[in-house]
């Protein structure tokens, strides 16, 4: 598990943080019903060359909830406040599930702020297959329903379906995930989030010709949620893009696949290195 601290923002609101490392920063975005702690593998092996930073979004994890929209865009942009806040002018993003999708936003929109993206196993494209779980939580009416009377039916059912079947979390790592996701004020959040997401599906591909940095879209071979369909697209709408499919990998690969997946993002800044040191 990771270390965390918590931190105060804006008018006293709290921020749950784990950092580790040195080097140039790389920040890592979570999905849900998980929070900073799906990257407690991961980002000890990307300590070596980065200073890691993850965090849980505001509104979900332990992190309290912001005012405004729950759109990519709106977190994209405490994205960009919390860079601010901790003076980081350029960073490495890594974002997987609900967090590729406001990484491609602040790629987009904040071209300067971001060296390198990496995006894994998001919904990405609203016309592309995904699985039936996911395509009831798009509405609106739903997912508010199931995510405020069924969290512990909706949480199993992500561990059931992000691993593969001889995989389980450890006690720690469940508690962790299920002490979050079983406060009201998440669930009532993501399901904000999920309707926000949903209506912004449209308009997101408008941003990916607009991504100018080395973009590596990292795909996990056997996701049940988002196919690989939805990164060869991604891939082919990205000018810098790199696709990269993880063999036999099922949606929660940044925790139980952490070596390739670290392996993967490494190489992929070796091969493209920040081109304003280089010069």
């Amino acid at each position: 598990m990771l270390p965390t601290s918590t931190e105060i923002h804006g008018d006293g609101r709290r921020l749950r943080v784990a950092r580790c490392g040195s080097g140039p920063p790389l920040v890592l975005l979570h999905g849900y019903p998980d929070n900073l702690q799906i990257w407690c593998e991961l980002a000890p092996r990307l300590a070596a060359r980065f200073a890691v930073v993850a965090f849980d979004w505001p509104g979900m994890g332990e992190s309290d909830e912001w005012k405004g929209g729950a759109s990519p865009t709106h977190m994209a942009g405490r994205l960009i406040q919390l860079l601010d806040a901790w003076s980081l002018e350029r960073v490495d993003l890594v974002g997987v599930d609900m967090g590729g999708q406001p990484a491609l936003v602040a790629a987009a929109l904040w071209p300067q702020r971001v060296r390198r993206l990496c995006v894994m196993n998001s919904l990405v494209l609203g016309d592309e297959a995904t699985s039936w779980e996911i395509r009831i939580l798009r509405q609106y009416g739903w997912n508010r329903l199931i995510l405020r009377h069924l969290p512990a039916i909706v949480f199993a059912r992500a561990r059931w379906t992000f691993l593969p079947r001889s995989v389980r979390l450890p006690s720690d790592l469940r508690g962790d995930f299920w002490r979050s996701f079983r406060r009201a004020a998440v669930r009532r959040y993501i399901a904000r989030m999920c309707a926000a997401y949903q209506g912004s599906l449209p308009r997101l591909p408008e941003h990916f010709a607009r991504i100018a940095c080395p973009t590596l879209v990292l795909w996990a071979d056997s996701d049940r949620h988002f196919p690989t369909a939805h990164a060869v697209r991604l891939h082919s709408a990205i000018a810098n893009a790199t696709l990269s499919i993880v063999p036999e990998a099922e949606h929660w690969m940044a925790w139980y696949l952490a070596e390739p997946v670290a392996r993967a993002i490494l190489e992929f800044a070796e091969a493209h290195p920040d081109q304003s040191v280089a010069r």
